[in-house]
């Protein structure tokens, strides 16, 4: 029997017996995103400004306004400001949460350097939540074809829609900041206001004849030279704001913001909660079916996220430990590699969502990040791997390594006694029927120091 036909005969009568897959998928699973994950680096590079060569920093913002939303507008702004730079936001919004809409516009409004709002290309729309970011801009500018207005608040569940009370504090609450934006900045502030109680919207062109806007702009080229040489009030002063021959760099959205950007999008939100609850329900009501509880566990820690009722940093430290525990019971628990699996997944998110930059200035650069949680995951991952293995392995000493074992039979076996050779030892054994000597048997269980037996076919023989 060579060692090849034994790995092919033993190893699905082990992994059967013991109910378990022999080996878990996370490594793979890790190597296969790994490289992925290492090409999310964030280019944070300072190229200071000066008036002979000015600096522009452009940031695109599309979709909803989210918390991942805002970590990409806030590392903009924080990289403009340490430049002395100008930042450019080009817009393209259906609107999106009030609490992220307040932090952008605190940051917007507190800013030592310019900041334009440019909703573009045409088509584009600064809707809801965008119409107000943009008035909060120190310029806010256009495109031909593109729309504003329409900031009336929406709740997103049905008993927000339907309690009243609620809606009306809502409204006056977002009113009242619109209008202050408005004031400050010198728009409008009767259409701020009508934007938000009676969700009036206006074109490009009316928007600009409401003094809702500073500017039309066709395109990008046509924005910067028609805001060269223009006065801005900034910090309580005035300032001459510089485009033209500016260098343009545009801040592009990394890994982390991409995937707190997916996650904060309202809808996506909204079916993460459900999963959440649905998941560890039919977790309760079937108690070992794993994949509900796990996928639930994860899921409705990030929809708390999205939902704003839970801050980064406390999501990503929950995500972080429940992939701690989720390695530690795969030790324990048959799961077939599902619990290795969510605890990579939930480590590798915990690990994503745990610092928060803009609020809280500590950063961990993606060239220490990625490495780290590989290496952690990918040697957790080996261990539990390992001790699987080692688990489900066949005893090979003791009485428990004769189960299943081969001997050959040197005096004749019957039911009350005979003779069996088998590593090496002779073993007294019995059999339900006779067996001669020379005979291949097959060790089926050990009582005490004898050995019960069964003969082995003649086709087995050979196969093995």
């Amino acid at each position: 029997m060579t060692f090849k036909c034994l790995r092919k005969n033993m190893w699905p009568a082990r992994t059967h017996r013991a109910g378990r897959t022999p080996g878990l998928s996370t490594p793979l699973l890790l190597l296969i995103l790994v490289h992925y994950f290492l090409l999310a680096g964030e280019d944070d590079t300072v190229l200071p400004a000066t008036p002979q060569n000015p600096v522009i920093y452009l940031v695109d913002i599309k979709g909803s306004i989210n918390p991942g939303t805002y970590q990409l507008f806030a590392r903009a702004l924080d990289l403009a400001q340490a430049n002395g730079s100008c930042l450019i936001i080009e817009l393209d919004t259906p609107g999106g949460l009030v609490s992220t809409l307040r932090q952008m516009v605190q940051r917007v409004m507190a800013s030592s350097v310019p900041i334009v709002v440019y909703v573009a290309p045409s088509g584009a729309r600064a809707a809801s939540a965008g119409a107000i970011l943009t008035m909060s801009a120190n310029i806010a500018a256009m495109a031909p074809g593109t729309n504003i207005g329409a900031a009336h608040p929406v709740g997103l569940s049905p008993d927000e829609v339907k309690d009243n009370v609620m809606k009306k504090k809502v409204e006056n609450d977002l009113a009242a900041m619109a209008r202050s934006i408005a004031v400050q900045r010198g728009r409008n502030m009767k259409w701020a206001e009508d934007a938000v109680r009676k969700s009036v919207s206006a074109t490009a062109d009316e928007a600009l004849r409401l003094k809702v806007i500073d500017l039309i702009a066709e395109n990008m080229d046509d924005l910067l030279s028609k805001m060269d040489d223009r006065m801005i009030r900034l910090t309580g002063k005035e300032v001459l704001l510089k485009t033209g021959g500016a260098r343009l760099i545009w801040v592009r959205e990394n890994l982390r913001e991409k995937i707190l950007s997916a996650i904060g999008d309202p809808n996506i939100a909204y079916i993460l909660m459900m999963i959440g609850v649905a998941g560890l329900y039919f977790e309760l009501a079937n108690p070992g079916t794993m994949f509900p509880g796990i996928i639930g566990g994860i899921s409705l820690l990030l929809g708390l996220y999205a939902m704003q009722a839970l801050p980064v940093n406390t999501v990503g430290l929950a995500l972080y430990f429940l992939g701690i525990v989720l390695f530690i019971a795969e030790l324990f628990i048959t799961s077939h590699g599902l619990l290795g699996i969510g605890g990579a997944i939930s480590l590798i998110l915990g690990s994503v969502m745990l610092f928060d930059t803009p609020a809280t200035g500590v950063k961990v650069t993606a060239g220490v990040l990625w490495p780290t949680l590989v290496t952690v995951v990918l040697f957790l991952g080996g261990t539990v791997f390992l001790a699987a293995r080692a688990t489900l392995s066949r005893p090979r000493a003791g009485m428990e390594a004769l189960i299943g074992a081969i001997g050959t039979v040197r005096r004749q076996v019957d039911p009350q006694d005979g003779l069996v050779f088998v590593h090496g030892e002779l073993w007294r054994a019995r059999s339900d029927s006779p067996i001669p000597p020379g005979t291949k048997v097959q060790i089926a269980s050990v009582k005490g120091l004898i050995l019960d037996v069964k003969p082995i076919d003649k086709e087995k023989e050979h196969t093995t």
